[in-house]
């Protein structure tokens, strides 16, 4: 699967409650359904996690156009044209590179 599918599925967005819950208490503040499909639209896939079932699922990493960024675990569902939003947050530089890359433990 390519972003482009996933972009395609991100017509129909469905959040599951923990994605409800990291949305309204992000410690960055609320993330909203418009930064989700902004950061969805400039986005990249860093991580696949094609075991996950019962659809295998994606992480994302995309900014909004006030260049936020954010993490989005999300699993297409190809023939309803829909995404799932598993969970969101924004990622904290001091555990990723780039906020693609996650940086080793010490």
């Amino acid at each position: 699967m390519d972003i482009e599918t996933i972009r395609d599925c991100a017509i129909n967005l469905k959040f599951s409650s923990h994605a409800r819950d990291e949305m309204l208490y992000e410690e960055h503040g609320v993330i909203r359904e418009q930064e989700i499909k902004e950061a969805i639209q400039s986005g990249e896939i860093i991580e696949q996690y094609s075991l996950d079932r019962p659809c295998p699922s994606f992480l994302i990493y995309g900014q909004t156009l006030k260049k936020r960024p954010l993490h989005i675990v999300c699993a297409p569902v190809e023939q309803e044209r829909t995404l799932i939003i598993i969970t969101i947050y924004q990622p904290d530089p001091s555990l990723w590179i780039d906020y693609r890359k996650r940086r080793t433990k010490v």
